[in-house]
């Protein structure tokens, strides 16, 4: 299923989110940024035909944030037409100000509507980013897939969403909520493994250049740097040479297109001019020793 989406992923990874479909459970991801956490939720919307509904993490988010908001510049313009109206019954107007023509609808409680196609698939990305109380909040929400809204009352999934929840593990996130979930770490992929994603994202580059690109890149990861690239770095490599015509790697090549794959100046300086060049050697010796 994974791959007619063109994510390639080993036995592991396909065997618990197998599992997490099959008993319907939250799948945790964790893993550096840009090994495919993300795309994994995309790969099974897709495949499954359901709607992906994203929920993108930051410091300082909170359940009201998430879950939903009311339209204020809305309800203002009604109490004002209300009043302009005159007699207005200011219990009646409370009522009807505060339904669901007002409401703003946020990722969470999106995930508890019915949607057609499905259940929906609720990414709740980079999760390390926020903060306990959002932990904690969450740890309900997901336990009885269900909402409250002072307002209306509380809204409960009728068929619960698949979830996934990703991790670059900046902070650690409490047990509490990683019990409630089959859990996977993501780690880069092997040489052949990179070959094959490659060949799937950027299947117009040549086997010598698919070789040289996953070669470096796997070099690089061994090389003291503040960020070390992704599978999401090796692809947008490759797109970049395919897009300059390069057939093969070279030392200029390399100096040209260094801020695809590495995204610090510290970095990109330790490893431009020669370093880069002996990194190439040893990559084309060791691949003319296979």
């Amino acid at each position: 299923m994974l791959s007619g989406q063109n994510y390639v992923c080993g036995r592991a990874l396909a065997t618990v989110v197998f599992l997490s479909l099959k008993l319907g459970r939250p799948l945790f991801l964790e893993g550096e940024a840009g090994v495919g956490k993300t795309e994994i939720a995309k790969a099974i919307a897709l495949a499954l035909g359901r709607r992906l509904i994203r929920l993108q993490c930051y410091e300082g988010l909170d359940a009201a944030s998430a879950v939903c908001d009311w339209n204020f510049a809305a309800q203002m313009i009604a109490i004002r037409t209300a009043e302009a109206g005159g007699g207005a019954d200011r219990d009646a107007l409370r009522s009807e100000l505060f339904t669901e023509d007002y409401l703003i609808e946020r990722p969470l409680l999106a995930a508890m509507r019915p949607q057609p196609g499905g259940a929906p698939v609720l990414l709740i990305d980079e999760l390390d980013r926020t903060d306990e109380p959002f932990e904690a909040f969450l740890l309900e929400a997901l336990s009885d897939f269900q909402v409250t809204i002072p307002e209306l009352g509380t809204i409960k999934a009728p068929e619960p969403p698949i979830v996934i929840l990703t991790s670059n593990r900046t902070r650690e996130v409490h047990d509490a909520l990683k019990r409630r979930c089959l859990y996977h770490w993501v780690d880069y992929p092997g040489f052949d493994q990179e070959i094959e994603i490659v060949h799937a994202r950027a299947p117009e580059a040549t086997e010598r250049l698919s070789r040289e690109v996953v070669a470096f890149v796997q070099k690089l990861r061994t090389e003291d740097l503040f960020k070390k690239p992704g599978v999401a770095e090796t692809i947008d490599w490759a797109k970049c040479l395919l897009a300059l015509d390069v057939i093969a790697l070279s030392p200029e090549v390399i100096a040209d297109t260094l801020g695809a794959i590495l995204k610090y100046q510290d970095d990109i300086q330790k490893i431009a001019g020669s370093p880069a060049k002996k990194i190439l050697d040893q990559v084309r010796a060791d691949l003319a020793a296979v």
